[in-house]
């Protein structure tokens, strides 16, 4: 048995959400080219999953609608 889609998020919910998530996906974007350019270490580039995380939950959030 498959439940209803319930969405609590309105129109403006979803787009404060894709817009965190393209935030979230810019800092990322920038944050990399920073340790590449300036030769982070490898570990280092771990801090990259915090941001990438945040882009991806506020795009997944926007889309399902809650």
């Amino acid at each position: 048995m498959a439940l209803p889609l319930v969405t609590n998020l309105g129109s403006r919910g979803r787009r404060r959400r894709y817009l965190m998530g393209a935030a979230g996906l810019a800092l990322t974007l920038l944050l990399a080219a920073g340790f590449v350019l300036f030769g982070a270490p490898r570990g280092a580039r771990l801090v990259l999953f915090l941001p990438v995380f945040g882009a991806a939950l506020g795009f997944f959030q926007a889309r399902g609608g809650t």
